[in-house]
Protein backbone atom coordinates (compact mmCIF):
# COMPACT_ATOMS: atom_id res chain seq x y z
CA UNK A 1 0.00 0.00 0.00
CA UNK A 2 1.27 3.47 -0.80
CA UNK A 3 0.72 6.73 1.02
CA UNK A 4 -2.16 7.62 -1.33
CA UNK A 5 -3.96 4.38 -0.41
CA UNK A 6 -3.42 2.84 -3.85
CA UNK A 7 -2.40 -0.77 -4.27
CA UNK A 8 -1.49 -2.35 -7.61
CA UNK A 9 -1.66 -6.13 -7.58
CA UNK A 10 -2.30 -9.12 -9.79
CA UNK A 11 -5.98 -9.64 -10.42
CA UNK A 12 -7.71 -12.49 -8.61
CA UNK A 13 -10.22 -13.78 -11.17
CA UNK A 14 -13.03 -14.79 -8.84
CA UNK A 15 -12.59 -11.70 -6.66
CA UNK A 16 -11.98 -8.98 -9.28
CA UNK A 17 -14.00 -10.01 -12.34
CA UNK A 18 -17.17 -8.14 -11.34
CA UNK A 19 -15.32 -4.90 -10.60
CA UNK A 20 -13.39 -5.08 -13.88
CA UNK A 21 -16.59 -5.82 -15.79
CA UNK A 22 -18.31 -2.85 -14.14
CA UNK A 23 -15.45 -0.51 -15.11
CA UNK A 24 -15.46 -1.84 -18.68
CA UNK A 25 -19.22 -1.86 -19.33
CA UNK A 26 -19.64 1.87 -20.07
CA UNK A 27 -16.77 1.73 -22.59
CA UNK A 28 -18.68 -0.96 -24.50
CA UNK A 29 -22.16 0.48 -24.03
CA UNK A 30 -21.56 4.22 -24.38
CA UNK A 31 -18.35 4.78 -26.37
CA UNK A 32 -16.31 3.57 -29.32
CA UNK A 33 -13.24 3.09 -27.11
CA UNK A 34 -13.96 -0.65 -27.16
CA UNK A 35 -15.08 -2.31 -30.38
CA UNK A 36 -17.05 -4.89 -28.43
CA UNK A 37 -20.78 -4.49 -28.96
CA UNK A 38 -22.12 -6.58 -26.06
CA UNK A 39 -21.05 -6.04 -22.46
CA UNK A 40 -19.29 -9.18 -21.20
CA UNK A 41 -20.71 -10.88 -18.12
CA UNK A 42 -18.85 -11.18 -14.84
CA UNK A 43 -18.30 -14.87 -15.65
CA UNK A 44 -16.80 -13.97 -19.02
CA UNK A 45 -14.49 -11.49 -17.32
CA UNK A 46 -13.37 -14.15 -14.86
CA UNK A 47 -12.61 -16.45 -17.81
CA UNK A 48 -10.69 -13.67 -19.59
CA UNK A 49 -8.58 -12.88 -16.54
CA UNK A 50 -7.68 -16.56 -16.03
CA UNK A 51 -6.89 -17.05 -19.71
CA UNK A 52 -4.76 -13.90 -19.89
CA UNK A 53 -2.80 -14.74 -16.76
CA UNK A 54 -1.55 -17.97 -18.32
CA UNK A 55 1.02 -15.91 -20.25
CA UNK A 56 0.58 -12.21 -19.39
CA UNK A 57 -0.09 -10.02 -16.37
CA UNK A 58 -3.55 -8.66 -15.51
CA UNK A 59 -3.35 -6.02 -12.80
CA UNK A 60 -5.89 -4.09 -10.77
CA UNK A 61 -5.46 -0.89 -8.81
CA UNK A 62 -7.30 -0.61 -5.53
CA UNK A 63 -8.07 2.69 -3.86
CA UNK A 64 -8.92 2.06 -0.21
CA UNK A 65 -9.70 -1.57 -1.05
CA UNK A 66 -11.94 -0.85 -4.07
CA UNK A 67 -10.85 -1.77 -7.61
CA UNK A 68 -10.91 1.47 -9.63
CA UNK A 69 -8.89 0.46 -12.68
CA UNK A 70 -7.18 -2.41 -14.40
CA UNK A 71 -4.52 -3.04 -17.03
CA UNK A 72 -3.41 -6.17 -18.80
CA UNK A 73 -1.22 -7.47 -21.57
CA UNK A 74 -2.17 -10.01 -24.19
CA UNK A 75 -0.79 -11.80 -27.21
CA UNK A 76 -0.03 -9.36 -30.02
CA UNK A 77 -0.41 -11.94 -32.79
CA UNK A 78 -0.50 -15.73 -32.71
CA UNK A 79 2.41 -16.44 -35.09
CA UNK A 80 5.44 -17.72 -33.17
CA UNK A 81 7.82 -14.91 -34.12
CA UNK A 82 5.55 -12.35 -32.43
CA UNK A 83 5.93 -13.97 -29.00
CA UNK A 84 8.20 -11.19 -27.71
CA UNK A 85 5.52 -8.54 -28.35
CA UNK A 86 2.45 -7.91 -26.19
CA UNK A 87 -0.62 -5.75 -26.62
CA UNK A 88 -1.45 -3.64 -23.58
CA UNK A 89 -4.57 -1.85 -22.42
CA UNK A 90 -5.83 0.03 -19.40
CA UNK A 91 -9.34 0.95 -18.20
CA UNK A 92 -10.12 3.36 -15.38
CA UNK A 93 -13.42 3.98 -13.58
CA UNK A 94 -14.91 7.46 -14.16
CA UNK A 95 -14.23 8.83 -10.66
CA UNK A 96 -10.50 8.11 -10.96
CA UNK A 97 -9.66 9.31 -14.47
CA UNK A 98 -7.00 12.00 -14.71
CA UNK A 99 -5.56 11.14 -11.30
CA UNK A 100 -2.56 9.07 -12.40
CA UNK A 101 -4.22 5.64 -12.09
CA UNK A 102 -3.42 4.77 -15.70
CA UNK A 103 0.21 5.79 -15.30
CA UNK A 104 0.53 3.78 -12.07
CA UNK A 105 -1.00 0.67 -13.66
CA UNK A 106 1.05 0.96 -16.85
CA UNK A 107 4.30 1.51 -14.92
CA UNK A 108 3.78 -1.77 -13.07
CA UNK A 109 2.50 -3.62 -16.15
CA UNK A 110 5.45 -2.55 -18.32
CA UNK A 111 7.93 -3.44 -15.56
CA UNK A 112 6.39 -6.91 -15.32
CA UNK A 113 6.54 -7.36 -19.09
CA UNK A 114 10.24 -6.41 -19.04
CA UNK A 115 10.83 -8.96 -16.28
CA UNK A 116 9.10 -11.56 -18.47
CA UNK A 117 11.55 -10.70 -21.30
CA UNK A 118 9.02 -9.11 -23.64
CA UNK A 119 10.68 -6.76 -26.10
CA UNK A 120 7.85 -4.55 -27.37
CA UNK A 121 4.50 -3.33 -26.01
CA UNK A 122 1.81 -2.36 -28.54
CA UNK A 123 -1.35 -0.36 -27.96
CA UNK A 124 -4.29 0.35 -30.24
CA UNK A 125 -6.36 3.45 -29.47
CA UNK A 126 -9.66 4.28 -31.18
CA UNK A 127 -9.58 7.86 -32.45
CA UNK A 128 -10.31 10.44 -31.30
CA UNK A 129 -9.21 9.76 -27.72
CA UNK A 130 -6.84 12.49 -26.57
CA UNK A 131 -6.66 11.17 -23.00
CA UNK A 132 -5.52 7.68 -24.05
CA UNK A 133 -3.12 8.93 -26.71
CA UNK A 134 -1.70 11.35 -24.12
CA UNK A 135 -1.25 8.59 -21.54
CA UNK A 136 0.54 6.37 -24.04
CA UNK A 137 2.81 9.21 -25.17
CA UNK A 138 3.58 10.06 -21.52
CA UNK A 139 4.57 6.41 -20.97
CA UNK A 140 6.99 6.58 -23.93
CA UNK A 141 4.86 4.99 -26.65
CA UNK A 142 5.44 6.24 -30.19
CA UNK A 143 2.85 6.19 -32.99
CA UNK A 144 3.61 3.65 -35.72
CA UNK A 145 0.52 3.90 -37.90
CA UNK A 146 -3.21 4.36 -38.22
CA UNK A 147 -5.71 1.78 -39.40
CA UNK A 148 -8.34 3.83 -41.23
CA UNK A 149 -12.02 2.82 -41.06
CA UNK A 150 -11.03 -0.36 -39.20
CA UNK A 151 -14.06 -0.60 -36.93
CA UNK A 152 -17.78 0.15 -37.35
CA UNK A 153 -19.60 1.10 -34.17
CA UNK A 154 -22.28 3.57 -33.15
CA UNK A 155 -23.26 4.18 -36.76
CA UNK A 156 -19.85 5.23 -38.05
CA UNK A 157 -16.42 4.04 -39.10
CA UNK A 158 -13.55 4.61 -36.67
CA UNK A 159 -9.78 4.78 -37.01
CA UNK A 160 -7.32 3.16 -34.63
CA UNK A 161 -3.84 4.52 -34.00
CA UNK A 162 -1.22 1.92 -33.17
CA UNK A 163 1.56 2.87 -30.79
CA UNK A 164 4.55 0.91 -29.55
CA UNK A 165 7.12 1.05 -26.81
CA UNK A 166 10.44 -0.76 -26.89
CA UNK A 167 10.67 -2.48 -23.52
CA UNK A 168 14.30 -3.47 -23.98
CA UNK A 169 16.87 -2.11 -26.42
CA UNK A 170 17.33 -4.23 -29.56
CA UNK A 171 20.50 -6.32 -29.65
CA UNK A 172 20.44 -7.98 -33.07
CA UNK A 173 20.49 -11.46 -31.51
CA UNK A 174 17.63 -13.75 -30.63
CA UNK A 175 16.30 -12.77 -27.20
CA UNK A 176 15.68 -15.34 -24.48
CA UNK A 177 12.21 -16.86 -24.45
CA UNK A 178 9.53 -14.93 -22.54
CA UNK A 179 8.87 -16.14 -19.00
CA UNK A 180 5.56 -16.87 -17.31
CA UNK A 181 4.02 -13.93 -15.45
CA UNK A 182 4.79 -13.41 -11.80
CA UNK A 183 1.89 -14.19 -9.44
Amino acid sequence: MTADGWLVRSAIPEQDAAACAEIYAPFVRDTVVSFEEEVPTDEEFERRIRSTQAAHPWLVLEDAGVVVGYAYASTHRTRASYRWAADVTVYIGPAHRGMGVGRRLYTELLNRLRAQRFQVACAGVTLPNDASVGLHRAMGFEPVGVYRRIGWKAGAWHDVIWMELELTPPTGVRPPEPLAPAP
